[in-house]
C-alpha cells in the first residue's frame, strides 16, 4: 500500500474512533436512549475528514521524499 493511502486508512480509523466515542459521550449527556445514533452523527463525518486530512498528509510526504520506499 502506497504512503498516502496507509496514512489516510490510518487517519480515517483514528478520526473515526475518537469521533464514535466523543459521540457516544454526547449522545448519553443529550438523551440517553438514542445515544447510540450520537455515534454515527459524530464518528461518520470525523472518520471522512480523518481520511482526507491523511491523504493529504501522505500526498505531502510522497512529494517531499519523492519515493514510496520507507526508510
Amino acid at each position: 500500500m502506497n504512503r498516502a493511502l496507509r496514512w489516510a486508512a490510518i487517519s480515517a480509523l483514528s478520526a473515526g474512533l475518537l469521533g464514535g466515542v466523543v459521540g457516544l459521550v454526547l449522545g448519553l449527556r443529550a438523551y440517553p436512549p438514542t445515544a447510540w445514533f450520537a455515534i454515527f452523527e459524530v464518528g461518520i463525518p470525523a472518520s471522512i475528514v480523518g481520511g482526507l486530512v491523511g491523504l493529504a498528509c501522505g500526498a505531502i510526504t510522497y512529494a517531499v521524499r519523492g519515493s514510496d520506499l520507507e526508510c
